[in-house]
């Protein structure tokens, strides 16, 4: 059953807010809830090899928008089709914010449809189909359980798994297809570009992986694409395959395709290199009982600072990544942990266009001096390094938080890395080891909290209807409930920091918990209760109507390296 949670609307007044088709006027406004931005990297120190690389993954991160829009919902493409025909100024407004949502509805507007009921014959569901087009429709949520449940427990687990769609049977039954199959024109495809950019860069790691990666798209096995992955080092630095799950709201099994082409900033990186030295010591002070604790965390992985060249596919639709933390394969997170990578140009835009006009309207003047891009940016680090530490099993080894956890499991996560992450920095403030990073003592402290309570407002700006939102929004309840966050009344707020510190402890204890024992029934109750927005935080968000939601990006560096 999906929950229905009430998104915001901040730049269209309800009255037209999806009540019936928009129109231009109401289109344009909700498209300039994106401020547009250039994202753009400095390409001087690749050679020669790796420029052709670099416009062949470009080339193939093209075909990733493909497979995205079908995997959002079976009559995307056709959908898309239809609107780019359409030349009047309704049409082009239609098209071009479907095609900053990837889809006829409105990521932060409930994921509500902005189009007609009938799109030059295509019928248009008023909201995104939970299932996407990773099952067969109109299948039941209860009926595919049963089903699962039924099979052999290898079959079970390749039903569940992240490259497999469940599609009807001839016998009337479901089967199972792996996206090798169902995806195969396109793959072969993929396949193609990242050989022909594994034959021009001279970089051997690069060379490694694109050719694990162009075998695995064929093969429907990524084990080994994703550990040479993990072991990438070059300027040309890629992510390129099928990761998140967040489209699949019926289970949060599915992965979707997406596509990052970036250039490594060096000497960024090797800023990063510490926090790679306390991945355990992390992991032995979280506040969790100590048998749900991994005793030995999977060997230190990589951690990188890019700028981003190329976004595609859930790589760039309705609110930009900021970093990401991949691979999700269990198996790798074990032995290796996790890749944090970082876009630090994507970071940079929008602390610029978001959160700082947001500080300026949620903060008193006297704590505004403390956001700051440091903080914000270390604690979006913190956020990937602890996706990869806390639980990863349950049932004695037998499942995972994301199997026992369901749809709820994108929300959970999300909520715990981030104030697992906020835990992780005040320890290691506590402690000295930041100091050249933070920072020591009140200030940087004040600097860490006050930031992530602006931070906390920008990600609420995007609405209820992405799984970071709504971790952020039991967050903020959480907090206030608590004493950490403090309400002036007057649609501004602040942080106490006598109690900031135990009610971050025990929210993350809660989180860390409600995963290592798979209690799903538990993370629904706390979503239940959190997962709102009270008059008090409605009155802040009030305030930022002509605020920017997020970036739209465009990316000139990538047009100049096609076109060389």
């Amino acid at each position: 059953m999906k929950n229905v949670l009430l998104p915001l609307v901040l730049a269209v007044s309800a009255a037209t807010a999806m009540a019936a088709p928009a129109g231009v006027a109401d289109l344009n406004r909700m498209a300039q809830r994106f401020a547009p931005v250039e994202l753009k990297a400095d390409t001087s120190m690749l050679s020669a090899g790796d420029r052709k690389a670099i416009a062949k993954l470009i080339e193939a991160a093209k075909i990733v928008d493909t497979l995205q829009l079908r995997q959002r919902w079976a009559g995307n493409e056709a959908l898309w089709a239809a609107l780019r025909k359409d030349k009047s100024a309704l049409g082009k407004a239609r098209a071009d914010y479907f095609w900053l949502n990837k889809g006829p509805w409105s990521i932060i507007d409930g994921n509500e449809s902005f189009l007609p009921a009938q799109v030059s014959g295509i019928a248009v569901p008023p909201t995104k189909p939970a299932a996407a087009n990773f099952y067969p429709e109109g299948a039941t949520k209860e009926a595919l359980e049963r089903w699962m449940d039924g099979l052999p427990p290898q079959d079970k687990q390749q039903a569940q798994w992240f490259f497999t769609t469940i599609r009807p049977g001839s016998d009337g039954k479901f089967k199972i297809v792996k996206y090798s199959d169902e995806y195969k024109t396109e793959l072969t495809q993929l396949a193609a570009l990242l050989r022909e950019a594994a034959a021009a860069t001279d970089n051997a790691s690069l060379k490694k992986f694109l050719t694990l990666r162009a075998d695995a798209f064929l093969s429907n096995d990524y084990l080994q694409s994703d550990f040479a992955w993990m072991d990438l080092d070059s300027l040309v630095d890629v992510t390129i395959g099928p990761y998140e799950t967040y489209n699949d709201e019926l289970f949060g099994y599915k992965a979707a395709f997406e596509a990052y082409v970036n250039i490594r900033d060096r000497k960024e990186t090797a800023k990063l290199d510490f926090f790679a030295k306390h991945m355990q010591e992390i992991e032995d002070s979280l506040p969790l009982d100590a048998q749900y604790r991994n005793p030995k965390v999977g060997a230190v992985a990589p951690m990188v600072v890019v700028n981003q060249v190329y976004g595609a596919g859930d790589g760039n639709m309705g609110v930009q990544t900021a970093a990401y933390n991949l691979p999700n394969d269990e198996r790798i997170i074990r032995e290796r942990g996790s890749k944090r990578v970082m876009l630090k140009n994507v970071q940079e835009a929008k602390f610029k266009a978001t959160l700082t006009p947001i500080a300026k309207l949620v903060l008193r003047p006297s704590d505004q001096q403390d956001v700051d891009f440091n903080s914000f940016f270390t604690h979006i680090l913190a956020h990937e390094i602890t996706h990869g530490l806390g639980p990863h099993s349950t049932q004695q080894g037998k499942s995972t938080p994301r199997q026992d956890l369901k749809e709820a499991y994108a929300t959970i996560e999300e909520a715990k890395a981030d104030v697992t992450g906020l835990y992780a920095l005040m320890t290691m403030m506590e402690k000295g080891q930041l100091k050249d990073t933070l920072g020591q003592g009140d200030a940087a402290e004040r600097k860490l909290h006050t930031t992530f309570l602006a931070s906390a407002f920008r990600t609420l700006h995007f609405g209820l209807t992405d799984s970071h939102a709504r971790g952020m929004a039991i967050q903020v309840n959480y907090l206030l409930d608590k004493g950490g966050f403090v309400a002036h009344g007057d649609g501004t707020f602040g942080v106490d920091f006598g109690k900031i510190r135990q009610a971050v402890t025990d929210l993350d204890r809660e989180f860390l918990t409600i995963e290592a024992t798979g209690d799903y029934a538990r993370a629904k109750a706390m979503m239940d209760k959190y997962v709102v927005i009270r008059p008090e935080v409605q009155k802040a968000l009030d305030k930022m109507k002509t605020v920017p939601n997020d970036i739209r990006p465009s990316f000139p560096t990538a047009a100049a390296l096609l076109a060389k």
